[in-house]
């Protein structure tokens, strides 16, 4: 019954904004202009966009240009784009987590939204988000972004490993935590000559945080905390989510991962010389030539199948982490939203568009798959066939629409192990917690001179602890702690301690 109720009253909203919608004037034709993350693409987009512009123009005179903020170096051009907008952008991708959706707010890089705007010009977005959805998405009282809150997705890390040699390991039932990822690579290591059992590509040390929060995750309950640039800062459990975990200044744990990696480091799972490393690791196991890949969950369920194509047989499974204690989190609904830009010179079409782009059938599929009947094909369960020799990197259509899908308008793959997903994520529903800190909203001013020197001391330290580039592995963690200390990391757990008692009330 009350499903029945919410549903009449969507139905209510959607209808008592069509008359608003049907007065908006929409003579001008305008362009806006979509700023996302991504390298240009070589294939069929602009091919697919033109189709998906003329769609727009027919219903609100109004078409779709793609302003691209490519790889190389992406966070400072994303934050500078930004911060010197004048005109030029309207629909921004941005995310709290990992696109400083928080400070760009509060730099004042987007739009406030009030709720008439939104229910005028997005109304069937405005109608599907629920009350508790939008306030997540609000600071100071306003709505500043529209959230990716209807579509599940799971991006949480592990290792993608080879189940047919997990078996030859004598490990059945594949890897289910660090201790039987030791036994599978020590296997690799003395079974599959020329073969690295991790071929870490550490250039850059972007897996320093992944894997001391893996280790982490899987060893104690603490849930990490978005947001504050620095991964340090976590609650210590589902169970007492907002009293900050003193694990990176104190107890065993930290030891106890510093040490094991140092006997993996000894033990040669991966190079000498990883920290310069910049090989390709997936490559490398479609080739047969390394036993895993650290990555994160939606890699594996696209890549069990590309795996298989290179190497039959290969049956590639998941180790996620936080398996052993059951700790995992659901995804926060702002990891992928829409903000309009501040100076956005059609912020009112930009909505209109934005509507469209997200709740169209046609509209969506274009962006997401391209063209039906040359592009893609449906086979008898509804699922996308592509045709026989399809490259995506030339013949597939890259909008890279992470701020708006929805589950209910998306189309599974046919060639995907949908048996083997639907399991892993059954997993996870059975055990995850809703990310606990989406209320808050940090300010980080007074400390950011603190962070950005816990940032140095972290990134100085944690690559050595994860690879185990350690002569004394307890001794190293205290040095660690030490120079941690000294960088003021009191200061800024006091602080942000203080902040998630203001959000809470406690």
């Amino acid at each position: 019954m009350k499903k029945l109720v919410a549903l009449l009253m969507a139905m209510l909203m959607v209808l008592g904004c069509v008359p608003a919608l049907a007065e908006v004037d929409t003579s001008e034709h305008v362009v806006i202009t979509y700023l996302v993350t991504g390298d240009i693409p070589a294939n069929r987009t602009d091919e697919v966009l033109a189709k998906i512009n003329e769609k727009l123009t027919e219903k609100v005179n109004a078409e779709l240009a793609v302003h691209w903020i490519e790889w190389t170096d992406w966070t400072t051009k994303y934050n500078l784009a930004l911060a010197t907008q004048s005109g030029e952008i309207d629909l921004i991708g941005t995310a709290t987590d990992w696109l400083n959706a928080w400070p760009n707010i509060q730099k004042g890089a987007f739009l406030p939204l009030s709720e008439e705007m939104l229910q005028t010009y997005a109304p069937q977005t405005w109608a599907n988000v629920p009350a508790e959805n939008w306030e997540l998405c609000s600071y100071n009282g306003e709505i500043y972004l529209i959230p990716e809150d209807e579509y599940a997705q799971w991006t949480n890390h592990g290792f993608l490993y080879r189940g047919d040699w997990a078996k030859e390991a004598g490990l059945e039932n594949g890897v289910h935590s660090w201790a039987d990822l030791a036994v599978y690579f020590q296997y690799i290591k003395d079974n599959k000559e020329g073969v690295i059992p991790w071929d870490a590509n550490g250039n850059g040390s972007s897996y320093a945080p992944q894997m001391a929060g893996g280790w982490q995750t899987s060893h104690t309950p603490n849930v990490y905390i978005e947001g504050i640039g620095v991964d340090l800062f976590y609650g210590e459990s589902k169970d007492a989510p907002y009293t900050l975990s003193n694990y990176y200044i104190e107890g065993d744990e930290l030891v106890n991962f510093a040490t094991e990696m140092k006997k993996w480091a000894d033990a040669g799972y991966w190079r000498t010389d990883v920290l310069n490393y910049t090989g390709d690791v997936v490559a490398e196991m479609e080739e047969g030539l390394t036993g895993a890949h650290q990555h994160h969950t939606q890699t594996w369920t696209g890549q069990r199948t590309s795996l298989e194509k290179k190497q039959p047989g290969a049956d590639v499974g998941f180790f996620w982490f936080g398996e052993e204690m059951g700790n995992v989190v659901g995804l926060n609904i702002t990891h992928g939203a829409m903000a309009v830009a501040m100076t956005s010179p059609n912020p009112e079409r930009a909505l209109m568009v934005y509507d469209l782009l997200r709740n169209d059938p046609e509209i969506y599929r274009l962006m997401q798959y391209g063209i039906e009947g040359e592009m893609y094909s449906l086979d008898e369960n509804g699922y996308i066939v592509r045709p026989e020799g399809f490259n995506d990197s030339t013949d597939g259509v890259s909008l890279n629409w992470w701020w708006g899908r929805r589950d209910e308008l998306e189309l599974r793959s046919a060639d995907r192990d949908w048996e083997a997903i639907d399991a892993l994520y059954a997993k996870y529903e059975e055990v995850k917690i809703n990310y606990p800190y989406g209320r808050v909203v940090f300010d980080l001013s007074n400390i950011q001179m603190y962070l950005d020197n816990l940032s140095n001391v972290y990134n100085t330290y944690m690559p050595r602890i994860v690879f185990g580039m350690v002569d004394d592995p307890a001794a190293f963690v205290a040095e660690f702690r030490q120079q941690l200390k000294a960088a003021g990391i009191d200061i800024c757990m006091q602080e942000i301690q203080n902040q998630i008692n203001a959000a809470y009330g406690l």
